[in-house]
């Protein structure tokens, strides 16, 4: 006989599949990978991958996306030739069309960069910022905050599988995952894990690694250290300090 809280369990997380989707979205693109009957500690790092994938493609549908072409999606290929695949990851770059100083990534090597940002600073240093987000993928910083997110929301929970794996996410669910992503707040060591990571990839590539830390000093100036790429921990100035010494160490 299946105990009586199992099956609540179970109830519970066939409800939530079974849910209406919302803002057309329709569940059937959303990933099937097995409905379970109790919470893992872990999710299976595909599927969080696989549900970032979902997560910017609603991004994209919500922003306008510079098209093939443009001088900013012409700017951003040139830039990233090289990383279209790096370190084993496929990447994915798209130029959002807006105003705001940003940028951001997702587990599923997912980039995007505000055209906002583009306006500010030379290709070393736009060069610089991807590098860095690349980092925040390639270091897992991008997969264990979605991870995090979807283990600890009340709103997620009842579609995680007992094997780790995600069940269908309404369209407003993806939305949230993606919004979550461009205002990452990342921890301190992670930041600087993260441009060390830049430095280290700018150097690879045969660019002065010192562009990274020529990006935080042209914002700096322009912006302040408030809202978009520099709204993160550790100070400015301590992102500066490490960059030198990894720099020096090259």
């Amino acid at each position: 006989m299946v105990p009586r809280k199992l099956l609540l369990c179970l109830l519970a997380v066939l409800t939530f599949s079974g849910c209406a989707a919302d803002d057309g979205f329709n569940k059937e693109t959303a990933i099937s990978l097995g409905v379970g009957v109790l919470q893992a500690t872990t999710l299976d790092e595909k599927s969080v991958k696989q549900t970032a994938s979902l997560a910017s493609e609603k991004m994209d549908r919500k922003h306008k996306v510079a098209p093939d072409g443009s001088p900013y999606a012409t700017r951003l290929r040139n830039l990233t030739q090289g990383l279209r695949n790096y370190g084993g990851q496929n990447f994915d770059f798209k130029v959002y069309l807006e105003e705001e100083v940003n940028a951001f990534a997702m587990a599923d090597g997912t980039v995007r960069v505000y055209s906002g940002l583009m306006d500010a600073m030379p290709d070393d240093q736009v060069l610089a910022v991807i590098c860095h987000e690349i980092g925040h993928v390639q270091l897992k910083h991008t997969y264990d905050q979605m991870k995090e997110m979807i283990l600890t929301d009340t709103a997620f929970k009842a579609a995680v599988s007992v094997g780790g794996t995600i069940g269908a996410l309404t369209s407003s669910q993806l939305g949230k995952l993606g919004q979550a992503a461009v205002n990452a707040h990342f921890s301190r060591d992670d930041e600087l894990e993260a441009d060390n990571f830049a430095v280290r990839t700018l150097n690879d590539l045969g660019h002065d690694p010192y562009a990274m830390l020529r990006a935080i000093e042209t914002l700096q100036a322009r912006f302040g250290s408030g809202g978009g790429f520099l709204s993160s921990h550790p100070a400015n100035e301590k992102r500066i300090d490490n960059i030198k010494k990894a720099a020096a160490r090259l």
